[in-house]
């Protein structure tokens, strides 16, 4: 009989706090940033602070992994496996990792895996760094149910893939225009967001076919409803986006993939949770109140329109009604909706740029606004961006995690002894001597006595266990003083505790192949991010001949691919060649002040390049990689 197979819920963490957040409301592993060399910047943790979420979720056997996950230089590669070292002493269990370079230094026996910078989205790629020791890959984010199955049906490796949070539109590892007009690199850290910005889109023939909109910028990812699909696709690691977003997307989110896991795994005996205990909430979670820029389940089910968020790069909310009155610093709005004192509200203004407000006070639906819009105006649709009563549940301890035990009590000629036995079959006992108490005698009324007893050794409030049966073995009813049994619980609770961190499961290091495994390219251009010598060396020993260095090495590269992505301009304004016969692939241009892009196009692979080169006077910071944390 085949074992469960266990499904991963993996979640943000900008710092340990955060991390511990996540693990309480239900998360099996979580990714965090150290304090250099990932690839979020300004969301790093120092080793201490790891080291202390490392703790709280090993109690759990809830796993952390490290992002140390940007391109290296020369110059910093000893550090880097200094830290390496510093994260696995700490109790990590994993990096996460892009630049090759550093499995050509003496690392620890930590486990390695691959940041989906690497760019995985062929079976070739993902069986590569399977042999070359990799034991989770993370997928490209455009991959397909179909690709998905193909790579899954290729390695062996766990496959992790993005359900939820904030998409780049660039295929991840494979974007170069931070680091070519500002010289920060986005492969070390330092995105600027570019894609974040409006632009204008004009044809070969000059004419303007969009004006002042988001062009680059893509709706958030949303897999809710195709959790299943992914799982029988072969995905095992269900990961949030969000390293730099706050405590309630970070609580409200990993509850809501919680639930939708549990509920799967409830009617699925073939799989099971990736570490221990079950989650409660004292609210319940709603994608849809905290950040995001709309949804789309983006390429899992192929191509499909509407996946940008062209209009706005904001958090607009949902809709709550429409303007019916305006008055001296108050609105009257139609809805159903119920709303409170610190709410936030916004509308498109006439330029359809995103105007907010917020509500000082509520009389029904009559909303004192803090300041009135200049713009506003009768039947303007508004949206609710943020629900403070939602954002105040929040605020509050908004979760429990539980570990089910099964407790024995049992009576031997010189002691009581107490067992718990926890849902992973792990044990630790305590015992009560006799000669130690003489307070312990025979019960006068036994009924009351029993009931006592069965009560005091089942108070688990305060720790992370609950009681899921009792078995006493005694050979009479006796009457115990309620001091000795609450010392004798804590006892017992701490050796359980104690019993389970030092059980906790390290995953190994998955050992590369015998012989080195052929990389499935044997020439690199810079989109391959050699960045230093070591990972030169190792692309060479693994059959490479050709190997250009990375854009960030300041090289001059002329017009190139600043951005390589499945999003295509054409698609959106239904000018696909292979849509309308009669088109053709021309190039267009993307324009913002006096930045101009090319942009061309692959109809065969189905990809738009972003064509540009870098800016004259660009020059990247080689110091030591800022205090980060990697979208993994």
């Amino acid at each position: 009989m085949t074992a469960p197979r266990p499904l991963e819920l993996l979640a943000p963490a900008k710092n340990a706090a955060f991390g511990c957040e996540a693990i309480k409301h239900g998360a099996d592993a979580v990714y965090i940033g150290g304090p250099a060399f990932g690839a979020r910047y300004g969301a790093g943790s120092s080793v201490a602070e790891i080291q202390q979420l490392c703790d709280y979720a090993h109690s759990y056997h809830a796993k952390v992994f490290v992002a140390l996950n940007t391109i290296l230089h020369d110059s910093e590669l000893e550090a880097a496996r200094q830290l390496a070292w510093q994260l696995y002493d700490a109790g990590a269990d994993a990096l996460i990792i892009q630049d090759m370079g550093l499995l050509e230094l003496d690392l620890p026996p930590i486990q390695l895996h691959a940041s989906t910078q690497t760019d995985i989205r062929h079976p070739e790629k993902a069986r590569f760094l399977a042999d070359v020791g990799f034991s989770q890959i993370v997928l490209a984010r455009e991959l397909s149910l179909a690709e998905i199955r193909a790579i899954a049906a290729r390695t062996d490796v766990a496959l992790e893939y993005f359900v939820h949070g904030a998409l780049c539109v660039a295929f991840s590892g494979q974007c170069y225009i931070s680091h070519a007009h500002t010289g920060r690199s986005a492969n070390r850290g330092e995105c600027s967001q570019a894609c974040r910005l409006p632009y204008s889109l004009v044809d070969d023939k000059g004419r303007t076919i969009s004006e002042n909109q988001h062009l680059l910028s893509m709706k958030d990812n949303n897999q809710s409803d195709n959790l299943l699909a992914l799982i029988e696709a072969g995905v095992t690691s269900f990961k949030i986006e969000g390293r730099l977003k706050d405590l309630a997307y970070v609580k409200n989110i990993t509850a809501h993939y919680r639930t939708l896991l549990d509920a799967i795994i409830d009617s699925h005996p073939q799989y099971h949770r990736a570490a221990s205990g079950r989650s409660t909430f004292s609210f319940t979670p709603q994608p849809e109140k905290t950040f995001n820029r709309g949804y789309t389940d983006y390429f899992a089910g192929g191509r499909q329109d509407d996946i940008g968020a062209f209009d706005s790069p904001a958090f607009v909310g949902t809709v709550v009604g429409e303007v019916t009155e305006i008055g001296a610093g108050w609105i009257t709005i139609r809805s159903s909706e119920t709303f409170h004192n610190g709410d936030g509200l916004c509308f498109h203004d006439a330029a359809g740029e995103v105007q907010g407000m917020r509500v000082n006070r509520v009389d029904g639906q009559r909303l004192h606004l803090a300041q009135m819009p200049a713009d506003l105006s009768l039947g303007t649709t508004l949206f609710r961006n943020r629900d403070q009563a939602f954002e105040r549940a929040l605020e509050k301890d908004s979760a429990q995690r539980l570990i089910a035990v099964q407790i024995d009590f049992t009576e031997t000629p010189s002691a009581f002894t107490l067992t718990l036995r926890d849902e992973d079959g792990i044990c630790a006992s305590a015992h009560l001597n006799r000669d130690a108490c003489p307070d312990i005698v025979g019960a006068q009324n036994p009924a009351a006595a029993r009931s006592k007893l069965e009560e005091q050794l089942q108070k688990l409030g305060g720790t992370s266990f609950c009681a899921t049966g009792l078995t006493l073995n005694l050979k009479e009813d006796w009457f115990f003083p309620v001091s000795s049994l609450n010392a004798l619980r804590r006892q017992a609770v701490e050796a359980l505790q104690a019993e389970r961190l030092a059980r906790h499961p390290r995953p190994l290091r998955r050992a590369a192949s015998a012989e080195p495994a052929i990389y499935p390219q044997q020439e690199l251009t810079y989109l391959g991010n050699v960045f230093n010598a070591k990972a030169r060396a190792f692309y060479e020993k693994h059959g490479v001949r050709l190997i250009d260095e990375a854009y960030e090495t300041g090289a001059e590269k002329g017009l190139v691919s600043l951005m390589i992505t499945k999003h295509c301009l054409r698609h959106s304004f239904n000018l696909c060649p292979k849509e309308v016969k009669y088109l053709k692939p021309d190039p267009m241009t993307l324009i913002n002040g006096k930045e101009k892009l090319i942009l061309k196009f692959d109809c065969q692979a189905c990809e738009m390049h972003v064509i540009g080169r870098m800016k004259k006077g660009v020059t990247l910071n080689l110091g030591i990689a800022p205090s980060t944390a990697g979208c993994g």
